[in-house]
């Protein structure tokens, strides 16, 4: 069965529920569908891949009420063709847009939280840790949260709509696996939900001088993901100088979005004399994103300073709010 023949069948049921009265569409004030909601109070939403998802409580794990939801408030709404509540009115489609995503920040933080990629990857991350990293992502307007490929689709639906992206790794944190099986990994998280991908390149090759394997692992993960954001990992702390910029020039050379540090489970994290040099080799219009290490807002500003676009970090919070960190870890 077809991808789009499921997601059609799952539609059908789901309107026929809701004409039986076991779930109740409701609409904002300006025509916007709200998510539909069962009358226990679990909203129900389908992914990319047909899943069908419930609602989540960011402190007790409980399904959401949907008087909890945030409402649209009038002072959003521009009234103009910008404007992604009044859908009616907006003209969007007639210009070209599909979906609209849009990130009120609620709470006060720095000009960084656009450049972070909220990251949580250990590997006892739990569905609750999962759910108030999103929530902090939406509070603060992050760019993105960065997670493990099995909690895409959860973390896909907390955030539906918010403007925030879906990022996970892939080949992680290794970056052994073959060329296949991060292709295949990584059309699972694009069907999931992901907006971006953070792949790790074959390390051993590099270092071997198998130019031609790391470029092909890179190409394969790049013809997965077309129309998808790619960061290219390249554990800088495990290579040298000569070795980094090879990296960058086949990252580039392939397509890929931007080229990243590191994994945080590497010996070493992001430096700014690594930024620099990933910078020079890739030139003004890549991505570069700096992670592993970033603690607090000097070190994110001085990534920034030196050529980094993208940060990814796990101290995401203190670093747009001025704050010390709180606990250790790589990220």
């Amino acid at each position: 069965m077809r991808e789009q023949e499921l997601k059609d069948i799952i539609e059908v049921v789901v309107r026929v529920l809701a004409e039986k009265g076991y779930l109740a569409k409701t609409k904002t004030d300006c025509g916007c569908p709200s998510p539909t909601v069962s009358k226990g109070g679990v909203r129900v939403t389908t992914g990319t891949a047909g899943k069908v998802f419930g609602g989540w409580n960011v402190s007790r794990g409980n399904p959401i009420p949907p008087e909890s939801v945030p409402a649209v408030k009038p002072e959003d709404h521009t009234h103009g063709p910008d404007c992604p509540h009044c859908h009616k009115a907006s003209g969007l489609k007639a210009i070209g847009a599909d979906r609209i995503g849009v990130c009120h920040p609620t709470k006060q933080c720095n000009q960084i939280a656009a450049y972070v990629d909220h990251t949580l990857l250990k590997p006892g991350a739990t569905q609750e840790e999962i759910a108030r990293l999103c929530e902090d992502a939406r509070q603060y307007c992050f760019a993105s949260v960065c997670i493990n490929p099995s909690y895409v689709s959860f973390a896909a639906q907390i955030l539906r709509g918010t403007g925030v992206k879906i990022c996970t790794v892939i080949g992680f944190p290794l970056g052994s696996t073959t060329p296949t099986v991060k292709a295949i990994e990584a059309r699972d998280a694009i069907a999931n939900g992901a907006d971006e991908i953070d792949m790790v390149i074959n390390v051993g090759a590099l270092k071997s001088g198998n130019d031609a394997l790391v470029r092909g692992d890179i190409q394969a993960v790049r013809d997965a993901t077309r129309g998808k954001v790619l960061k290219v990992i390249l554990e800088t702390a495990l290579l040298n100088d000569d070795e980094k910029r090879r990296a960058c020039a086949m990252s580039k050379e392939v397509g890929a979005d931007f080229v990243k540090t590191s994994t945080g489970f590497g010996p070493g994290g992001a430096t700014a004399a690594d930024i620099r040099l990933m910078r020079e080799t890739v030139g003004p219009k890549m991505g570069v994103k700096a992670s592993g290490g970033i603690r607090d807002t000097a070190a994110a500003k001085e990534m920034i300073e030196a050529g980094a676009t993208r940060l990814g970090t796990s101290a995401s919070v203190a670093i747009v709010t001025d704050a010390k960190p709180s606990g250790g870890g790589n990220y």
